[in-house]
């Protein structure tokens, strides 16, 4: 008499098993569809995740060889929120790949600045620190110059404790890089991967791995300040197109890299800018993009040959047009100078000399008749930084660039053969 009833039950319990495993089914099509809509068109290899338990410090790092980095988080109370992630993922990347640099000095070097301590005349002490990253297996490691100049021996300190000692083979006094070659035998070397400084823009966060007062493998993080800083160089040259990054930036992280959210490098952190040399908020790193040009030449050759066009500019604002004798809405880099005998000169190109009465003398050149830069090779030129950043990211000694240039009211065209640049400190 109870077999139907029973029967019904069953039926009941299979129907509500069903429309729980749809509505399960539906959720899992539902998150993996944001999941590939929010990595879709990202393509990457050796792509890592960070999955976090909830209510867990536990993180497991996942390999996922077909997507570009990305960070799963579950965020409940007492959770890990989404930027601590994603700089978590960076440093667990890329501190492998970070070196803390020490330079060493003989006794005998040393017994100027410290006439009164017992060096021996052989020995090596240690007398600066900064940082590096591995560029590649073969062991070619990526510094600054400033940071080995004057070394009479280099060690590189691994974040596993390692050390090995490192000859400088190649430096670039004006782009201020150098590169370091380990043996390699016997290191697991992991180089670091490469970014595109077009896709870095103002806000971005960013994160600097080094090794500040000498403390190695330190994790600073903040954001794309300014792009296009011109910062100084060697004597009157200028090293263009640098990163400004709030990112806390001190001594000894010179050499490290300054890194995206996805772990690549994007510049060489470089200089700071402070009257107590520490950390202001205003910090410089190299772009990537002079870097990939200068260190491939470095590894090769030892050398780097910069491209030379010989000429001294500002950016032309309107407020100088009127006392140059231009049109209001003139815009580009205005010629101060061109130095004798360089290509500027050969090929033509006019500096101002013409007297000129200008009250803003802090802002406008101080003599007219001097060509206006419009445009490099069909680039549109809106200040002197915009050539400066075209002639060291695209040019190279030998290139012929076409200069457009506004002269006397009419717009020209000039052809200038580049040389390599002096080592003498003309601009």
């Amino acid at each position: 008499m109870i077999e139907p009833r029973t029967r019904a039950n069953n039926g009941m319990l299979w129907m509500v098993a069903g429309i729980l495993a749809l509505l399960l089914f539906s959720c899992i099509i539902s998150v993996m569809g944001v999941f590939f809509f929010m990595n879709a068109g990202k393509p990457s290899t050796g792509s890592r995740a960070i999955a976090v338990a909830p209510n867990s410090s536990t993180v497991r790092s996942v390999a996922l060889p077909t997507l570009r980095p990305f960070i799963m988080v579950a965020t409940p109370e007492g959770g890990i929120d989404y930027a601590s992630a994603v700089l978590m993922n960076t440093y667990a990347q890329v501190s492998p790949s970070v070196v803390n640099v020490t330079v060493l000095e003989t006794g005998a070097t040393l017994k100027d600045v410290a006439p009164t301590h017992p060096f021996n005349q052989s020995d090596l002490v240690p007398v600066s620190t900064g940082s590096g990253f591995v560029w590649d297996v073969e062991g070619h490691i990526v510094t600054n110059n400033h940071v080995v100049a004057g070394a009479d021996q280099v060690q590189v300190t691994f974040s596993d404790e390692s050390v090995a000692v490192a000859e400088v083979i190649g430096i670039d006094v004006d782009s201020d890089l150098a590169v370091l070659k380990i043996d390699p035998a016997g290191y697991n070397l992991v180089p670091v991967k490469v970014g595109n400084v077009d896709d870095v823009r103002v806000g971005m966060r960013v994160a600097a791995i080094g090794n500040p007062f000498g403390l190695q493998g330190t994790l600073t993080s903040g954001i794309v300040s300014a792009m296009g800083r011109s910062i100084p160089g060697r004597e009157n040259y200028s090293i263009p197109n640098s990163i400004q990054t709030d990112a806390a930036i001190n001594p000894g992280n010179s050499g490290g890299p300054l890194l995206n959210d996805r772990g690549e490098v994007i510049g060489v952190n470089a200089q700071i800018r402070s009257e107590r040399e520490a950390n202001s908020g205003v910090g410089f790193a190299l772009p990537i993009s002079i870097v990939q040009r200068v260190v491939p030449a470095l590894i090769t050759s030892g050398a780097y040959r910069h491209s030379y066009v010989g000429v001294g500019g500002k950016t032309l604002s309107p407020i100088c047009a009127e006392d140059l004798g231009l049109p209001k809405a003139t815009r580009g880099a205005y010629v101060n100078a061109v130095v004798e005998g360089a290509p500027a000169e050969r090929a033509g190109l006019h500096a101002g000399n013409q007297a000129s009465h200008t009250k803003y003398v802090s802002i406008c050149p101080q003599a007219a008749g001097g060509d206006v830069i419009l445009a490099v090779n069909d680039q549109r030129v809106l200040s002197f930084d915009d050539v400066l950043i075209y002639m060291e990211r695209y040019t190279s000694p030998g290139d012929i660039v076409t200069f457009k240039v506004l002269r006397s009211g009419k717009e020209m065209t000039v052809d200038v053969t580049l040389d390599e640049r002096p080592k003498s400190l003309t601009p």
